[in-house]
């Protein structure tokens, strides 16, 4: 075994879904620089596109919308091979539960589980076929504990996690591995409203570990790992990367 290409993506094929900005958009150059070949998707195409430009090896851009069950199948049937998919895109809309209107809890939910589950499914059927892959999801610390405001959000990023494990259950016979990443505060246009009101920023960075908020760069590492074979053995689990934020306790009411 040459552990120094544990990491090594070298003719891999990824998609990346989020990538024309955030998380997705350094997730994207990050596996470029590893040596994937990466199809940069997101809803928007223009950005998708400014993301390709950025890479620093072979790749696509094109533009997908993963709440269009439709657009989602066509996509994906036309790759002849996918080694890797990271999903990132997600909303969320905060307010008390008791205010939630039904428009609002179908906006969160349409993208944040039912998009990430055509997601899943059609890179699950391609990989199961070539009997190999590995799909990351992006969950969230929200997955794991709560705070006033996040009711429909962090529901959908634990209905998420629920879906990994299961898929990972079920696509393990063909070495599919499926796994998760839950940020901690990430700086990113999600969050931005948070940014904007600094009470409410230092709190969340005083909340963690490392005492600041992390930048998407961050979260390449997990990325890359869960898209290597230097996770060859690791399915079915979520994998924080958070500061140290579900290992402390503490609490903040945030302005909703």
């Amino acid at each position: 075994m040459d552990y120094k290409t544990l990491f090594d993506l070298t003719g891999k094929t990824a998609m990346v879904i989020g990538a024309g900005s955030g998380i997705g958009e350094a997730t994207a150059m990050g596996l470029s620089d590893f040596g994937a070949e990466v199809i940069c998707a997101d809803l928007n195409h223009d950005a998708a596109i400014a993301t390709l430009e950025k890479l620093s090896g072979d790749g696509s851009a094109l533009q997908l919308n993963i709440t269009e069950k439709a657009r989602v199948q066509e996509v994906f049937s036309e790759l002849e091979a996918l080694d890797v998919l990271i999903c990132t895109p997600a909303v969320n809309v905060r307010k008390p539960m008791l205010d939630y209107t039904e428009e609002e809890f179908d906006k969160v939910v349409n993208l944040n589980f039912k998009g990430n589950f055509f997601a899943m499914q059609a890179a699950g059927k391609i990989m199961s076929k070539q009997k190999g892959g590995s799909i990351i999801m992006y969950s969230s610390i929200r997955s794991q504990v709560v705070e006033p405001g996040q009711s429909i959000y962090a529901a959908t990023k634990a209905a998420s996690l629920q879906m990994v494990k299961t898929l990972a259950a079920e696509l393990g016979p063909d070495n599919v591995r499926v796994n998760a990443i839950a940020p901690g505060v990430v700086e990113t246009p999600l969050t931005q409203q948070i940014k904007d009101q600094p009470d409410w920023y230092n709190a969340y960075s005083n909340k963690n570990a490392l005492g600041r908020w992390a930048q998407p760069s961050e979260l390449v590492g997990a990325a890359v790992f869960l898209s290597s074979q230097a996770a060859s053995y690791v399915t079915g689990t979520l994998i924080p990367v958070d500061a140290g934020w579900l290992a402390i306790d503490g609490r903040f009411t945030p302005p909703v």
